[in-house]
């Protein structure tokens, strides 16, 4: 059965004149594809070490993993081709960083794992092999893995080990939360892709619970922030609205409130006095899009970002055609709409020279931002 919409066109006259017309779905969860040709490994801790699951052309496939020391080693049966060393759990990711000479970031991958590597490989952050190549750089992911596409396993297996990868070569590797991933981790299903339901009937759990706590990659999420400073740069995946200049001021705390959320049901999270501002659907830092629909002027922009002592502010979650620079390169927008899977682009920072990647491997200047939202 096919997935069924219905859309309002909501419109609105922006300060520059320009007519700024958004189309919002009310969408309904889809029903499970008919088949799974390859998925996984979805690898969970059991009382015996761990255990790895795949499924392969609609078959089940489970193999039990002692644990060794701190490490598993989970050789490839479908899905991610790549062996992976499944790491006991971490402790929440620090989130502030001194200034770093190169920047590599990307944002709403959406499931596109083979555009996502093709992006890479061809700005050689990656090699042939997929292996991390970037040395002592750093690559920052602002959130949104989840929902839409049919590789979203793969893409969170290679994040997880390049940042093994990049950590030995003295790199680094960052993934900020987004609002898909808080959705899919508190049951919103709406956007994932229809193989993923039928993954999970096949595998005996919900969706959300292929993530749970029990799970490497759940765990893993578990510990990531929302908010992330490199030297003057933050890197978030919606933005802060000026109301919410405490939430950086008290990034640690902000972060640490988001990761107890994790999981949390949406009622919950929403109502509680102390993550119900990080869930709003238009203000909190996932959500946010003030800096592109007029909520914002430059000026507003600035004083913003002087209160909060930041050069810039690096945004995903509002699709552009490129990666843009917004408000004089204070906003650069870094979804490049990789969820459509035809195209995408990185940003390069380096020594605070900003330049974008295109797909074939060369890098031109940012494009010049204009107003325009897209979920």
């Amino acid at each position: 059965m096919p997935l069924r919409r219905s859309l309002r066109l909501s419109c609105a006259l922006l300060p520059s004149a320009l007519l700024l017309c958004t189309s919002v779905a009310a969408r309904e969860v889809p029903q499970p594809a008919e088949h799974v040709d390859a998925d996984g490994p979805y690898v969970f801790l059991t009382a015996k070490g761990r255990e790895a699951e795949w499924v392969c052309n609609d078959h089940v496939v489970r193999r039990t993993l002692p644990a060794r020391d701190d490490a598993s080693v989970v050789l490839p049966e479908c899905g991610y081709p790549h062996p992976l060393h499944v790491l006991s759990p971490r402790t929440a990711e620090v989130a502030q960083y001194p200034a770093t000479p190169r920047i590599v970031a990307v944002s709403d991958i959406h499931g596109q794992y083979g555009l996502l590597v093709t992006l890479l490989r061809a700005h050689h952050v990656i090699d042939a092999q997929d292996h991390w190549s970037l040395g002592n750089a750093t690559l920052v992911v602002a959130g949104d893995v989840f929902d839409r596409g049919p590789q979203v396993t793969e893409a969170f297996w290679l994040l997880y080990s390049l940042q093994q990868q990049a950590h030995a070569a003295g790199g680094a590797v960052h993934f900020v939360l987004g609002n898909h991933e808080t959705m899919v981790l508190y049951d919103d299903l709406r956007y994932v892709n229809p193989k993923y339901l039928k993954s999970a009937q096949l595998l005996g759990r919900s969706y959300p619970a292929l993530y749970g706590a029990d799970s490497v990659i759940g765990q893993w999420l578990r510990t990531r922030p929302v908010l992330l400073k490199i030297g003057d740069t933050l890197f978030l995946h919606g933005g802060i609205a000026p109301d919410n200049l405490d939430l950086v001021r008290d990034m640690d705390s902000t972060n640490a409130t988001y990761q107890a959320s994790v999981g949390l049901p949406r009622d919950q999270v929403k109502a509680a006095p102390d993550s119900a501002r990080l869930f709003d659907g238009k203000t909190s830092p996932i959500w946010y899009r003030g800096y592109f629909d007029g909520q914002m002027d430059t000026a507003q922009v600035d004083a913003l970002l002087g209160q909060l002592a930041l050069k810039r502010i690096v945004v995903g979650h509002t699709s552009m055609p490129h990666v843009s620079s917004f408000h004089g390169d204070r906003i650069i927008a870094i979804d490049s709409s990789i969820k459509n899977g035809e195209n995408g682009e990185l940003l390069f920072i380096e020594d605070g020279k900003l330049s974008r990647g295109l797909l074939d491997g060369s890098r031109v200047p940012l494009a010049e931002g204009t107003m325009g939202l897209e979920d």
